[in-house]
């Protein structure tokens, strides 16, 4: 099948590319809004001066005009799309401010997060600064011990604070959480203790938090059924969005088992739950209208379920797309669900947020479901039993495999982990997340009710047992659970240029698409043969930063080897690095007080502060641990190049080292705040 010849999946491939344009280029708002408007024009000209020219497949000399200016209007709205979800782009954005210092916010609590060990955690709209309106989204955070009475969504809070960067990660591939927050739209944060803010009476509502109050009523009642307490975070996480109440234990087990997706409403829940209301509702097909009114049902239904499930980015974006697979399936026409699910997805990225498009959780939900629509005919195509229950179990494999292999490069690009046994935990409870799902929300209603009979808090607790059971069981088998896979960015776009081939090729083949898959393939080991020798030519060493730890990296070839003073908590350092480097082993080392790299003198100083007195030149000194010395007589004695400092130091003794070093005009670099430090 030639996707290509759908004009809303060309439409949707050109807005990605704009939005992708304009999140690497940034442009100011003037330009973006003046190509847009001027190409709409020429469109309107064009359309009105011969209405015969209306699409891409017209003939003639104007039709050809008309499409380059679709393609170039349709790139500019996506640039400009993004454009618009930048501060510098928003006028009222706290950025275009000065907020150095302590300033008077007025914010309004929009989302709560999972609470860490040590703090909890809430995402703020901005209202206004010093009174003057704003706008905005920040993190806001308090210490978990704190004693003050937790937050709702819609509370309005008046803070006096400063205003505090997101740190970057100070490791190399460490996890970038300040990205991660930035494609939130979220640039800053607050820390506040219990004396810091006011609450405001009587704030204003919004659909968010009638929402929230809505599904903590539901969870109170809950609360006071006899469920279990890991059943019950289960039974929040299943149909109310809310995941933390789940322990990590529980949570590990699902992701090691290829069912981590169970948890967090999604694709998955409201496209079963799509087919539950197909399969209530039709008896309405028989009366007039019927169709059309049950159509309209449904999408309402939907959308009452993201309501109680918070209207969270994850839902809105699934039940965006499931509303226009209910049109598809409507129409009943097979090959109008490509353009309904591109029609989906063009809507979503212009109207909710273009930025969704670099979501983790957008990129596998259309990959997953483009992949079902797209491989699961070809996979019945090539076996089809004849035995009903063998046909069922293979229609259920299919749809498995079909999802799976769709969302498989995403899942190894960003978790560089993937679970063998996955088909065996969607075998098993997939089937039954229909009725989980079903019995679950007349559970709920019950609850809302305060009629849930105590039977059926039994049988439902015990279903939800049964379910962790075998995911437990399924995690536990640990052999098949590949961790620590390297793949990157070029192998993200190669395995899916090589499952694209392997589509066509399988659907209809011919000896040109076996050269493209092969093609595709050899590349694909071509550049991992790239990487491999890239790698062994590379010597590196770096102090790396860990708060109350010292530690030295030194990667030679595909070895590398952790130098430091305590190797326990190194595991998630070591990993990560060794992970993006393709690194084949790891030692780990004690540190010792000096190291001689390349033609340069490397001296460390510990918590002693001994060092030789009559010495050669060190070129670099290491301080850790907070030694107490005088470091203008070190200068003087070891006249050093640089003074680098590790997170094993005080802050006090850093900021009285990094002084005398201005004073000295000697480069002076704290792994704390400029990061991990490489030796040249």
């Amino acid at each position: 099948m030639n996707l290509l010849r759908f004009v809303p999946i060309k439409l949707t491939l050109l807005l990605v590319l704009g939005i992708l344009l304009g999140r690497h280029l940034r442009p100011d708002i003037i330009l973006p809004v003046t190509f847009t408007v001027l190409l709409l024009m020429l469109l309107g000209f064009l359309f009105y001066r011969d209405k015969r020219v209306t699409s891409f497949n017209t003939h003639g000399k104007n039709s050809v005009i008309f499409g380059i200016l679709v393609v170039f209007t349709t790139i500019s709205i996506g640039i400009l799309a993004v454009s618009l979800t930048y501060p510098k782009n928003q006028p009222e954005h706290y950025a275009h401010k000065d907020v150095t210092g302590n300033h008077l916010w007025k914010i309004k609590i929009h989302e709560v997060l999972k609470s860490s060990a040590f703090s909890d955690r809430y995402v703020a709209k901005v209202l206004a600064l010093e009174n003057e309106k704003a706008s905005g989204r920040l993190l806001l955070s308090f210490p978990s011990d704190v004693s003050i009475e937790k937050l709702t969504v819609d509370d309005e809070l008046m803070v006096y604070t400063e205003l505090l960067a997101i740190n970057a990660p100070l490791n190399p591939h460490q996890f970038d959480y300040k990205n991660y927050l930035e494609g939130l739209g979220i640039m800053n944060q607050m820390r506040l203790q219990g004396n810091d803010f006011i609450t405001i009476q009587n704030p204003e509502s919004t659909i968010y938090g009638v929402a929230a109050k809505f599904r903590n009523q539901i969870i109170a009642n809950l609360k006071k059924a006899n469920f279990g307490k890991e059943e019950l975070g289960i039974i929040q996480a299943l149909l109310l969005g809310q995941r933390n109440e789940i322990s990590t234990e529980t949570y590990d087990n699902y992701k090691n088992a290829g069912a981590v997706h169970i948890l967090a409403v999604s694709g998955l829940h409201i496209g079963i739950l799509l087919l539950l209301l197909q399969f209530l509702l039709r008896p309405m097909e028989r009366l007039p209208k019927g169709k059309t009114l049950k159509l309209i049902l449904i999408v309402v239904m939907l959308w009452g379920f993201a309501v109680l499930a918070g209207l969270s980015a994850s839902v809105v974006r699934a039940v965006t797309m499931f509303s226009f697979v209910a049109y598809a399936l409507y129409l009943n026409r097979p090959s109008s669900t490509f353009n309904i699910l591109a029609l989906s997805m063009f809507f979503i990225l212009l109207i909710i947020n273009p930025i969704l498009l670099f979501q983790v959780g957008f990129q596998m939900s259309y990959a997953a479901v483009f992949a079902i629509v797209w491989m699961y005919p070809l996979l019945q195509r090539l076996y089809n039993p004849k035995n009903k229950v063998v046909r069922y179990f293979w229609q259920l494999l299919s749809v498995s495999i079909a999802a799976q292999a769709g969302v498989l490069p995403i899942s190894l690009f960003y978790f560089h982990q993937f679970p063998g046994l996955f088909f065996i935990s969607n075998l098993l409870i997939v089937p039954a997340l229909g009725v989980i799902l079903g019995t679950g929300i007349l559970v709920i209603s019950l609850a809302l009710l305060k009629s849930l009979p105590d039977i059926l808090v039994t049988a439902y607790d015990a279903l939800i047992r049964w379910m962790n059971a075998i995911i437990g069981w399924i995690a536990q088998q640990e052999s098949f659970i590949f961790v620590n896979i390297s793949f990157d960015a070029v192998q993200l776009v190669l395995a899916y240029t090589i499952l694209t081939c392997a589509v066509f090729f399988f659907s209809k083949p011919t000896f040109k698409k076996s050269i493209a898959l092969s093609m595709a393939i050899m590349g694909f080991q071509l550049w991992l043969f790239n990487t491999s020798y890239q790698t062994r030519q590379n010597e590196t060493l770096f102090v790396a930063h860990q708060t109350r730890n010292s530690v030295l990296m030194h990667q030679k070839g595909n070895h590398i080897s952790a130098l430091a003073q305590d190797e326990k908590s190194l595991e998630r350092l070591t990993t990560d690095y060794q992970i993006a480097e393709r690194m084949a082993s790891v030692a780990y080392r004690p540190l010792k007080n000096g190291y001689r790299w390349r033609d340069k003198n490397l001296l460390i100083i510990d918590s002693l502060g001994v060092y030789p007195k009559k010495t050669t030149e060190s070129d670099y000194v290491l301080l850790t641990g907070s030694p107490k010395l005088n470091l203008e007589r070190l200068i003087d004695s070891i006249r050093p190049q640089m003074i680098i400092a590790d997170g094993s130091n005080y802050r006090s003794y850093i900021e009285r080292w990094r002084k005398t070093c201005n004073e000295r005009k000697l480069k002076f670099h704290f792994t704390g705040k400029e990061g991990a430090f490489y030796f040249e």
